[in-house]
């Protein structure tokens, strides 16, 4: 009876108590698509391969055109993190998958501080699109932030355009747009059509044009038919690195950022794209430590594919065995497993080293040795033999296997 009226007594209780919110639901969301990521050199993308990664075009374009700024090579990930367009997040998702160092070798970084150390001095309005390198350095950029500047506005065509676009210059810090932003002389809005704006103060001169294949024209080409030394080299660039070395109709040339709507039509009617017939490969002389991303494509493999392999050739320096190819992620293993069967590999040009003369820095980026370095470095300082430090390493089979196809 007493154990009845327990139970009732704790019921009553239980039915009797305030309702207790349900907690919120939240949604944790992944990417999409970081399960199909695999390593990549952000220098040989294009536009496409960006998107594929999961950026808009707008992002994309802005990517590209912070490559550029920057000398046309991203030299390290702590400089591609510094993109704008790419968000922490999105950093985070992609940093392990990167081939590039974490920062630029000392003495070979083409890295710009976005941040002036000095005090920038302004004495009144002026026009950014008038300055020099010089007139820069005296408001305070170093002489790297002024190249820098002049870099993007060259970029841009020759003018800021508007406030906006001066905003954009990554050089300049949120902080220091701010100081600058009331005495610039500049539209505050970009318009639509800024692509079509021509330097305002440069004097045409009257171009003389002969039927051309800008497939064939070369730097002084271009230059000879009006435009600077920097558009002639992006126009190149543009070329070479964004088309694969080729316009393949006019629009494409039509696109490059740098030829206005108005100089385009002055030419269209010279251009004479010519069919280029493309040579196949003769994969049964193509080594597959120097085979190209192009070839791959050539051969049948998806970009997808392509792309992991030379990757993992990068990271590894170039391939010891036809079996390290067919384990990299994300290939076709039938399409590959034909290829290495008809394909040669010469791997006289791997690097090779000793685990006692190794580079530290070698050591640390090879997928191989990579888990190993802190070990080794330390047990070298006091064995400077290699049969001693693989002793002291205790690794499984496989794994020493692996690391010492890199051992000469």
């Amino acid at each position: 009876m007493v154990t009845l009226l327990t139970i009732l007594l704790a019921y009553q209780k239980y039915t009797s108590r305030e309702k207790e919110p349900f907690p919120d639901v939240k949604f944790i969301t992944g990417s999409a698509n970081s399960t199909d990521l695999s390593d990549f050199d952000p220098n040989a993308l294009d536009k496409e391969q960006w998107q594929k990664l999961g950026f808009s075009e707008k992002q994309t374009a802005t990517i590209l055109k912070y490559k550029d700024i920057v000398g046309g090579k991203f030299m390290s990930k702590e400089q591609l993190k510094k993109c704008y367009a790419i968000s922490e997040e999105k950093f985070s998702e992609l940093k392990s998958y990167i081939l590039l160092p974490e920062t630029a070798e000392k003495g070979n970084s083409k890295e710009f501080n976005s941040y002036g150390k000095k005090e920038i001095v302004i004495s009144g309005k002026f026009n950014p699109d008038k300055f020099s390198a010089n007139d820069w350095s005296k408001m305070g950029f170093s002489e790297r932030q002024a190249e820098a500047i002049l870099k993007y506005r060259n970029y841009l065509g020759g003018s800021f355009i508007s406030k906006e676009k001066f905003k954009e210059c990554f050089i300049i810090s949120p902080e220091n747009y701010s100081k600058l932003e009331p005495y610039l002389i500049l539209p505050a809005k970009t318009p639509e059509t800024f692509k079509s704006l021509a330097k305002n103060n440069s004097v045409k001169a009257k171009i003389q044009y002969h039927p051309f294949d800008p497939n064939q024209l070369d730097f002084e080409g271009w230059k000879a038919f009006g435009f600077s030394e920097k558009q002639a080299t992006t126009i190149i660039n543009y070329r070479n690195r964004n088309l694969r070395g080729s316009f393949k109709n006019i629009e494409d040339l039509e696109k490059c950022f740098v030829i206005s709507a108005e100089k385009f039509q002055e030419m269209k009617p010279y251009i004479r794209l010519q069919e280029k017939q493309q040579e196949k490969t003769d994969f049964s002389k193509t080594d597959l430590n120097i085979i190209t991303f192009r070839q791959l494509i050539e051969f049948g493999l998806d970009e997808r594919s392509a792309g992991s392999i030379i990757g993992f050739r990068k990271k590894l320096g170039g391939f010891m065995n036809k079996q390290q190819i067919l384990s990299t992620y994300n290939i076709d293993q039938d399409l590959v497993q034909k290829l290495i069967s008809i394909a040669p590999l010469n791997t006289s040009d791997v690097p090779r080293y000793s685990l006692v003369d190794a580079p530290e820095e070698w050591l640390k980026n090879h997928p191989y040795f990579k888990y190993s370095v802190d070990k080794i470095i330390f047990y070298r300082v006091s064995n400077p033999d290699d049969r001693k430090i693989w002793k002291l390493l205790k690794l499984k089979p496989e794994y020493e296997e692996r690391m010492r196809l890199y051992i000469k």
